[in-house]
């Protein structure tokens, strides 16, 4: 990342790691997923979360939600998620595409986190008739779009809510590796008993695959159909599995996602009251007035202004940490 851009994780380079298994799998296998490190997806996922799974690369986080939600949700349900969770303040409305119709139903709760009591707030007065869309599914996001992160016994009680009610549960893991660093437990159990898995790498340090896990195998199956018909299944997903391995491989996406926790604790700590959220993950979200933002813009400092009053700072793997030290000083000094 450049020197003083804290605009977004996507914007950080490719980890030297992820080029360098691109280029040894740059020699002629089986096309689509029929390849040697795409049939090694499902073991290592097994390994790593400590169950049997079933893993599919796709390109693009919006498309790991979308394709999971879609063998979670038939076309007439409606999924829960919080009201600014990225499936619907930022996929353009992708998931109703994917779903062909299917409804977001929007819950509230703090910090873009949502808990059992706002989910039944959400789905209880719906009745349970064929004149209203009924709940298939919920989504929760780990970490959250304000950088909070869930606990496991969080997501043990809205997955007993699941249970209770029918309902599959997908996590939305774009930032998975950093809440896993912030918890410090094992990728299990910040996962939790969920049913499908958006496994974030691009954020993390690859260029261009993110993972779908299905904790049931033969949920797979569908997903394999749904991710054809929705033009992801690439003919060269070698090499999409490539960087899925490395960033797996001696666990590469926890360090990064620790390095990049450790430089948003570094600025953190000058903030202050101006946080408007703890920061357990890599955002950071900062109370700032419009001269102040430009104060720090004219000190070469890039992020993205967070309505009126406010700026969100984001770090990633490879931040600079004089940058970070830097903008800490610059924030303070407001």
């Amino acid at each position: 990342m450049t020197t003083g851009q804290f605009l977004s994780d996507n914007a950080a380079a490719v980890h030297p790691k992820v080029w360098e298994a691109m280029r040894a799998a740059d020699v002629a296998d089986a096309p689509y997923d029929g390849d040697a490190l795409s049939q090694a997806l499902d073991e290592r996922f097994s390994d790593l979360f400590e169950r049997d799974c079933a893993a599919l690369w796709v390109a693009t986080g919006t498309a790991a939600n979308c394709l999971a939600l879609a063998t979670l949700c038939q076309p007439h349900g409606g999924v829960v998620c919080h009201r600014e969770a990225h499936i619907e303040m930022d996929e353009a409305g992708a998931p109703g595409f994917y779903l062909h119709g299917a409804k977001l139903m929007l819950a509230d709760g703090e910090g873009a986190k949502i808990d059992p009591q706002a989910i039944r707030a959400a789905i209880d007065p719906i009745r349970d008739d064929v004149h209203q869309v009924q709940p298939h599914a919920i989504s929760i996001t780990q970490a959250s779009e304000y950088g909070r992160c869930y606990r496991p016994a969080e997501i043990a009680a809205i997955a007993e809510l699941a249970r209770e009610r029918g309902l599959g549960l997908h996590m939305d893991g774009a930032r998975f590796g950093n809440a896993v660093a912030f918890l410090g437990c094992a990728p299990g159990e910040a996962a939790g008993p969920v049913d499908a898995l958006s496994f974030g790498c691009v954020k993390n340090g690859a260029m261009s695959a993110e993972a779908i896990v299905f904790f049931d195998p033969a949920a797979a199956d569908l997903a394999r159909y749904r991710r054809k018909r929705a033009g992801h299944l690439q003919s060269k997903g070698r090499f999409l599995a490539a960087q899925i391995l490395a960033m797996l491989e001696e666990d590469l996406w926890l360090d990064n996602a620790r390095a990049a926790n450790a430089a948003a604790q570094e600025i953190a700590s000058s903030c202050g009251e101006r946080l408007m959220h703890p920061v357990e993950a890599n955002e950071l979200f900062v109370r700032c007035t419009p001269e102040e933002r430009d104060a720090l813009r004219a000190q070469g400092f890039g992020f993205y202004d967070w309505g009126a009053n406010a700026a969100r700072f984001v770090t990633a793997w490879n931040s600079d940490p004089d940058a970070a030290s830097a903008l800490a000083g610059a924030i303070a000094a407001l």
